[in-house]
């Protein structure tokens, strides 16, 4: 089915240590990469996030009321049967992308973390207390209240169809706390064991068999960062560009798919333009599978 694809900005960096990720998204909006994916007449850039410049709130309870926004965006766009993709901004807007996803479908979601992180702590176990390094957690319905059941009353998510991929640097309260709820954490070091395609494929059937959909939450530290240098918290010996896209291009043709979210994208320290083109090559996958029918 022709689907059109919206895209939405959400310009905040205040979930992460390093803030440039809150320029990602303008500075991809204006970039050559996008003025090629925008001559699509079903791709559109719905609106650009912000969050309150409001300095007597704290970073939490501004990262709390965007989400809010972020959810109503996503779950505005799922009504009006677009495909949603988020483009951020630190991966803490997840809160935001994955409730309104939930929300919209009446009932918790699968979802495709794919990370360098395990993003799952909270107050008591962070070592930095960056926000950004707990929406997962907050998504199964553990952390700061301010960003729990901003879809859904509970989790978010359904722990048996989560999936964390490609995970190479973490702590062990978060693998501690994801064994406990069962979701299924396939790192790096199994992904060279097994071969990419073969773990790509199990965390698919995963997800996938989620009743109500399924998501992909995209990292861009995933990626090796010498292929993806634009990012805030670059870890080596990521996975492969083509197999991540190569991965994507099997990913869309499964039926449950209801939305992409790319973060963590930080201009400042992209080389030659390579992570914007990445994001325009990961964009593109969806613009063969639902606008070139």
């Amino acid at each position: 089915m022709k689907r059109s694809i919206r895209i939405i900005g959400v310009a905040s960096g205040l979930g992460a240590q390093d803030e440039g990720c809150e320029d990602g998204p303008v500075a991809f909006h204006h970039s050559q990469v996008w003025h090629e994916l925008a001559r699509h007449p079903d791709v559109d850039w719905g609106r650009t996030l912000f969050p309150s410049d409001n300095q007597s709130h704290t970073p939490a309870t501004r990262i709390a009321e965007l989400c809010r926004h972020l959810a109503d965006e996503v779950d505005q766009a799922l009504n009006a049967g677009e495909f949603p993709v988020v483009l951020g901004g630190d991966h803490s807007i997840a809160a935001g992308t994955w409730s309104g996803v939930a929300r919209h479908a009446g009932a918790p979601i699968g979802l495709l973390w794919i990370d360098a992180h395990l993003d799952s702590h909270t107050l008591e176990t962070s070592y930095s207390g960056a926000i950004h390094g707990m929406p997962l957690a907050f998504l199964l319905g553990r952390g700061d209240k301010r960003l729990l059941e901003l879809g859904l009353p509970g989790g978010q998510l359904v722990p048996a169809h989560s999936v964390v991929f490609g995970a190479r640097s973490f702590e062990p309260e978060e693998v501690e706390f994801l064994a406990g709820m069962r979701v299924r954490v396939i790192g790096r070091g199994e992904i060279e064991q097994r071969g990419f395609q073969a773990a790509f494929e199990e965390a698919l059937a995963i997800v996938a068999g989620a009743p109500m959909g399924f998501g992909v939450s995209f990292d861009l530290d995933a990626l090796d960062p010498a292929t993806a240098p634009g990012v805030g918290s670059p870890e080596p010996y990521g996975l492969a560009a083509n197999d991540v896209l190569n991965g994507l291009h099997r990913l869309v043709r499964t039926p449950g798919l209801r939305c992409l979210e790319i973060v963590e994208y930080n201009p400042d320290r992209d080389r030659q333009g390579r992570t914007a083109r990445l994001i325009g090559d990961l964009i593109g996958v969806l613009v063969e599978r639902f606008v070139h029918r």
